[in-house]
């Protein structure tokens, strides 16, 4: 019955992170991507404090406590979404949702790096597996010509993963309660996205919405931003993490979202799904996998091992 629970909570997770690609790209039809950022991370860190309500009360926000969740509010949400809204003002939604998840080979690294876990021959393949999958979906195939649609665009997408893993680590370090220090790192960021809208001007329906915008359906589109993506799933994701006595197995189900994620694309928003994009996820996820599990790491004499 725990394992039971524990993969309803992490597939809801997975199918709610499955439709926020989708999201983002109807939302920044009305909203700029510092718009969507400002709204949807307000939005989120409203939900995160009213499910930390009755908690709150018993908290502390000491000065030690803003201090540690300072740089990790300035990575996520405020220069991590930042990054990604703006991939995603560029760059068809396949495609830049597919480039964002180069995070869990970049994770991997980091992890050898900041964590001293020991560095294999298989994380770097994993890592050269991984950019040629990034290679494909940018150049849309045309591997061999370097022509890329956006590098502007590309380059942001897949950046948002060392922010990412910088951030994750940044969190695994800190000891203090999940759900509080979120909702501390989101108050961070927020206030973060409020300043530099407000140092660069843009704190106005110009620099914040489209010229088109009909700024209901802005709003509507940042609300669920904020709590599907950045509040709600969250603690969907953890709660199956702590139900599950196999974390691994359900930690490699975030691998359907990317899958998923695509119908919705091609359903919603009509893209019609490019084979490179595909034929790199394919990739990504492949690599990522076997990074992971080591299903595929031959043993000396050929045999094929498990750990």
């Amino acid at each position: 019955m725990r394992i039971k629970t524990a993969y309803l909570y992490a597939l809801g997770a997975v199918l709610a992170w499955s439709t926020v690609s989708t999201a983002f790209k109807l939302s920044l039809k009305h909203l700029t991507p510092l718009g969507l950022l400002l709204f949807a991370s307000g939005a989120g860190t409203l939900y995160l404090a009213a499910v930390n309500l009755p908690s709150l009360l018993r908290r502390e926000f000491s000065v030690s406590n803003w201090a540690r969740s300072l740089p990790a509010g300035l990575l996520n949400p405020f220069i991590y979404y930042l990054m990604l809204f703006v991939a995603y003002d560029r760059l068809r939604a396949q495609e830049a949702q597919v480039l964002n998840y180069t995070w869990a080979i970049v994770l991997s690294l980091f992890s050898v790096w900041l964590l001293k876990e020991r560095f294999r021959l298989k994380d770097l393949l994993a890592l050269l597996l991984s950019f040629l999958g990034v290679v494909v979906i940018s150049t849309r195939g045309r591997v061999f010509q370097l022509q890329f649609e956006d590098p502007l665009g590309s380059l942001l997408a897949v950046s948002t993963s060392l922010v990412w893993a910088f951030y994750w680590i940044l969190n695994m370090k800190d000891e203090r309660d999940a759900k509080a220090k979120l909702l501390l790192n989101f108050l961070v960021g927020t206030i973060a996205t409020a300043l530099y809208a407000l140092i660069r001007g843009k704190l106005n329906l110009g620099g914040l919405f489209t010229p088109e915008a009909v700024v209901g359906w802005g709003l509507l589109g940042a609300l669920y931003v904020g709590i599907f993506e950045m509040g709600f799933t969250f603690i969907l994701w953890q709660k199956a993490l702590e139900t599950s006595d196999n974390t691994a197995s359900i930690s490699n189900l975030i691998f359907l979202t990317p899958f998923i994620s695509l119908v919705f694309i091609a359903l919603i928003l009509r893209e019609s799904i490019h084979p490179a994009t595909l034929a790199g996820l394919v990739v990504i996820v492949a690599s990522n996998l076997w990074q992971k599990s080591g299903f595929l790491a031959p043993k000396p004499g050929g045999a094929k091992q498990n750990k």
